[in-house]
């Protein structure tokens, strides 16, 4: 069977009666620099259907010498917070006319190097990492091959290098101002992986809040951002008597929160928040089931999205531009986790 010959642009402006370039034009995917009319687009577009013709990305990048493709770096989608993320930033991408080239990486610093240096030969536009913390070697060698990186829910002091967060020192601050307001006293923390900034800079301002008033974390520990650790963590917390245990318990993200509430409730047999008041940090969307109906503090996820959208659009388009570290307000969602301590 002989193969049939695929139409091309010079086809195309043949029948349509353009130029090539006008028929390249009229395909770019960023629409502001086409300068071609609607009439003749239409016109175009009918010769490209007619013709069965369709642009080819590979040629086109060797023309413009983009790729038009944004690497995302995940280290994990099992916590929703970060599958919802995946799915909003692949949209928002197309909307701007990028692809998505998505990477899972490892859950903490291990391997990440590696695993970065890779992704480079794809010949990438940028990068935006989310749960993903880089080190300044890779951050240098984007930078020197002029790749731009955005950081996602993720924040680091390295020249060069724009992030967008949720204010986590605020939303820590929150989250004890809130424990506190409702009269607990021994207030307990479930922190995360610990060289992950987000869980630092709850911890930061959980724990600051807490000395402003006079108060000091009851006891402390470590969930690693793991549900097996988070379950680990939950049990030398609360399986001891009620004279020895918190009353209440900040738990740096809603993935852990939910884990430990099952441990709460169905192992250990504690009534939250009858008992024991617990406060997340997300605002996925299982947090509202009724069966949860966990109190957290609200990470503006649309606007984070948009904003590392628009960042790394605009650094692609000006390699020059000044980078910007962007942190959003977070809100806390009041639900029946937390309730009134009253003390005699």
């Amino acid at each position: 069977m002989v193969k049939k010959s695929k139409a091309t642009s010079i086809d195309v402006a043949r029948r349509a009666g353009v130029s090539q370039s006008a028929v390249s034009r009229a395909f770019s995917r960023t629409p502001t620099q086409s300068g071609v009319s609607e009439e003749t687009k239409k016109r175009i577009f009918k010769a490209a259907k007619e013709l069965g013709y369709r642009p080819n990305a590979i040629a086109r990048s060797l023309i413009t010498q983009r790729s038009g493709i944004i690497a995302l770096l995940f280290s994990y989608l099992d916590n929703q917070f970060y599958a919802l993320a995946l799915e909003k930033l692949c949209l928002e991408l197309q909307e701007h006319g990028f692809r998505a080239l998505v990477f899972m990486m490892p859950s903490t610093d291990q391997g990440v190097e590696e695993t970065v240096t890779q992704l480079l030969e794809y010949q990438v536009d940028g990068i935006i990492t989310a749960s993903v913390e880089l080190s300044s070697t890779l951050v240098d060698i984007c930078v020197s091959q002029g790749i731009p990186v955005v950081m996602f829910n993720r924040s680091q002091d390295y020249e060069g290098i724009s992030s967008v967060t949720t204010d986590n020192v605020a939303g820590g601050r929150m989250a004890a101002r809130h424990l506190l307001a409702t009269g607990h006293r021994k207030i307990a923390l479930i922190s995360g992986w610990e060289r992950s900034s987000t869980s630092r800079d709850r911890c930061f301002g959980f724990e600051a809040e807490l000395r402003d008033n006079q108060a000091t974390v009851f006891a402390h520990e470590i969930g690693h951002f793991d549900l097996a650790k988070t379950r680990l963590a939950t049990r030398k917390l609360f399986d001891q008597s009620v004279a020895d245990r918190p009353d209440a318990v900040f738990i740096a993200n809603d993935y852990m929160a939910l884990e430990a509430l099952s441990v709460l409730r169905h192992e250990l047999g504690i009534d939250v928040p009858k008992d024991l008041s617990v406060i997340g940090f997300d605002d996925i969307p299982l947090t509202a089931f009724p069966e949860f109906a966990l109190t957290t503090l609200r990470q503006p996820i649309d606007n984070m999205v948009h904003n590392s959208v628009r960042l790394i659009n605009e650094l692609v388009q000006d390699p020059s531009r000044s980078i910007e570290k962007i942190a959003l307000a977070p809100r806390l969602i009041e639900r029946r986790t937390v309730e009134f301590r009253r003390h005699r």
